[in-house]
């Protein structure tokens, strides 16, 4: 199982691709009717799908998986009564699968026979730019977080990794978090992190940022849980996205943290505490984007069926 791609709906969707290419660094990952895609330096087709539309929404997250983990999902996604639905995709890279809604709105699409493409080349340090690789993670704002958790351990057959005061970070695969559900007391996207090639990375695009008038919301800095650096960013077109490097690996045998495990000293919210963090600014932008369901609810008993035969 792995973390693919995020796709948003949002007023003016090529002028915020064409941010994310010139400021952020994303790759042209090409249009298909009215939606724009970006792509990293890795080997995904795109990382994130901007769709025009009025407002402001989540369309889907994606994981790619085999079909043994889709039949799970298919399965468990049935016994628990979400609404499902088998689905084709239309975006580079294709594949069919299932998209399911959790209890709080959150859009998960898992796709097999989804294909990927050559990697390319990042940006020259001389350009000053960087070029995210892929996404490492994209944490949900939840109004119970812990049934969040409970849920996607349940149908999903994530793990949670560690519990902290703010946050219930779950795995999918080796990677400490591909997804997080905020304590908020509401159901949001909280942001998006892109994963960078390593910490040099990180802060050139920092230089580059702030070359083009954008200091960050929080950041530099290293998280406790997870162990990876990062600095986000409250995107011109809405939502918060982060640079991040170095999300730590982990086994089955990880003990599951607590909050007890993660505290700091006062005035401190991460290891090295160099930056300050805008809270209030933050806040605003982690509820721009809600979720919205495109489809009806169908039958996915016979296609779970299929896949778990190898049809």
């Amino acid at each position: 199982m792995k973390l693919r791609s995020i796709e948003l709906a949002l007023p003016k969707a090529a002028e915020a691709h064409q941010w994310m290419i010139d400021i952020w660094g994303c790759a042209d990952g090409g249009r298909i009717d009215d939606t724009f895609y970006l792509r990293g330096s890795g080997t995904f087709p795109y990382l994130m799908a901007i769709s025009e539309s009025a407002d402001n929404f989540v369309r889907s997250t994606t994981f790619v998986c085999s079909a043994d983990r889709l039949a799970q999902v298919a399965q468990a996604a049935m016994t628990r009564g979400l609404n499902a639905a088998p689905c084709v995709s239309s975006d580079p890279g294709g594949g069919h699968g299932i998209v399911v809604e959790l209890a709080e709105g959150e859009l998960l699409r898992f796709l097999v026979d989804a294909t990927e493409v050559a990697p390319i080349e990042g940006h020259s340090k001389a350009s000053r730019r960087v070029m995210p690789v892929k996404l490492t993670h994209v944490v949900f704002n939840s109004a119970d977080a812990e049934a969040s958790g409970d849920i996607v351990e349940e149908v999903l057959g994530f793990r949670v990794s560690d519990r902290t005061r703010g946050m219930v970070f779950v795995r999918c695969n080796e990677a400490h978090h591909s997804t997080a559900f905020a304590r908020a007391g509401f159901s949001s996207l909280n942001h998006v992190a892109f994963e960078m090639e390593d910490l040099d990375a990180v802060m050139r695009g920092i230089g580059n940022m702030r070359d083009h008038g954008f200091a960050p919301a929080w950041g530099p800095g290293r998280h406790g849980p997870g162990d990876n650096v990062y600095a986000y960013y409250i995107a011109p077109f809405g939502p918060v996205i982060e640079y991040s490097t170095a999300v730590e690996k982990v086994g089955e045998d990880y003990r599951t943290g607590e909050p007890d495990d993660w505290t700091w000293p006062e005035k401190r919210i991460d290891q090295w505490g160099v930056s300050d963090k805008d809270f209030a600014g933050l806040r605003v932008a982690e509820e721009a984007f809600r979720f919205r369901r495109e489809w009806q609810p169908a039958p996915i008993n016979e296609f779970s069926g299929q896949i778990a035969s190898g049809a």
